[in-house]
């Protein structure tokens, strides 16, 4: 007898980058940071007070908010501090979607999870395809509003393609749409903008959430912390109403805490990433391959010689011990998703593709 839900019964899981355990590899898959987290970050851990261990955190994590407001201009009450990004892109769909009633859009192709997620709360996904320079539509709102839409989330920069949409064409769209509009800045720390000034005092609305998080840009996708910026704090006491209780613990609090708070120290290590990304942008375009402009720490890049060519690069890879990500979705069959490693690690990268020719 099966005990759980049809809903669940019938889920595809989300599938997560290859994460190996034993041997040493070069992990280019998942969009890692290929350095240590910063300095303070490690100062902190190592002087952490095991006493805090025995005590409840901080409920709200309200110093890390107040920090994060501080850092980003905005007030305490317009932060919210969650176990990862994870966390909150699920507490978006618990608390601004109605299972079996009005569900998310999204644009196509996007992060997966988002899916997966609507449909453990099973609502509806309405898909708006990106145009070819991969875009998003114009009547991107419009199709949304037609559709029931009340919770929409687009990738900025986007996953997997790294492009950068305009603050512009985000505001257009916010302003357009009836319902909630997520925009997932995982990637912004290693992009031209990002959209800050539309949830600052005075944007004039109230319908918008950036989501943040440490895990790309401070080296620390195993502490599992992100945050989110909504334009009204109306947004964030929903929220707040259903998230777990103490849904962050004692030391992610504090080392989220000395992260943020040397951010601009730590912003010396995006421009490095940045570097290496036109290095390696313009090594494969050299090999013959195609690499969309990417505002983001990882490159899409379309194989030589098609499908077959990507399938075998992206498996000989592997066998040598470097991971990359290729998806089964039918605008990437020929490409593969390659984060930005350290300059050796890049290397090795290309020295491994010039061994297959």
């Amino acid at each position: 007898m099966s005990y759980e839900r049809d809903n669940i019964a019938k889920l595809q899981a989300y599938v997560p980058g290859e994460q190996p355990q034993t041997g040493t590899v070069i992990k280019l898959n998942t969009n890692e940071h290929p350095d240590l987290p910063h300095q303070a970050v490690i100062d902190t851990l190592r002087t952490f007070d095991p006493e805090l261990l025995r005590r409840y955190p901080s409920p709200t994590a309200r110093p890390f908010r107040e920090l994060a407001a501080k850092v980003h201009g905005v007030t305490p009450e317009q932060v919210i501090a969650t176990n990862g990004g994870d966390e909150l892109l699920r507490l978006f769909l618990t608390v601004f979607t109605t299972p079996g009633g009005k569900g998310i859009g999204v644009s196509d192709p996007t992060y997966s999870l988002y899916e997966v997620l609507a449909g453990i709360q099973d609502v509806p996904v309405t898909r708006v395809p990106r145009l070819d320079d991969w875009s998003i539509p114009n009547d991107f709102a419009g199709k949304l509003n037609d559709a029931g839409v009340n919770l929409a989330f687009i990738v900025n920069p986007h996953a997997p393609t790294g492009r950068l949409e305009s603050v512009d064409t985000i505001r257009k769209i916010a302003s357009e749409f009836n319902g909630v509009l997520v925009i997932d800045e995982a990637y912004t720390n290693f992009a031209e903008h990002d959209c800050l000034e539309l949830v600052r005092e005075g944007s004039g609305l109230d319908n918008l959430i950036l989501l943040r998080t440490l895990s790309k840009g401070y080296s620390l996708a195993g502490l599992r912390f992100g945050y989110g910026i909504a334009s009204n704090p109306d947004l964030i006491a929903a929220m707040d109403k259903a998230r777990d209780s103490y849904n962050t613990d004692a030391l992610a609090q504090a080392l989220a805490c000395a992260a943020i708070g040397a951010h601009e120290e730590v912003s010396a290590s995006w421009q490095k990433i940045k570097a290496e990304r036109q290095r390696l942008t313009d090594a494969l375009v050299q090999r013959g391959w195609s690499v969309l402009p990417s505002q983001t720490n990882f490159i899409l890049a379309t194989a030589p010689a098609g499908i077959d060519h990507a399938v075998r690069i992206y498996q000989t890879l592997k066998e040598n011990g470097i991971f990359v990500r290729y998806f089964n979705h039918p605008r990437l069959l020929d490409k593969l998703r390659i984060t930005i490693g350290s300059p050796q690690q890049n290397d090795a990268l290309i020295a491994a593709l010039d061994n297959m020719n």
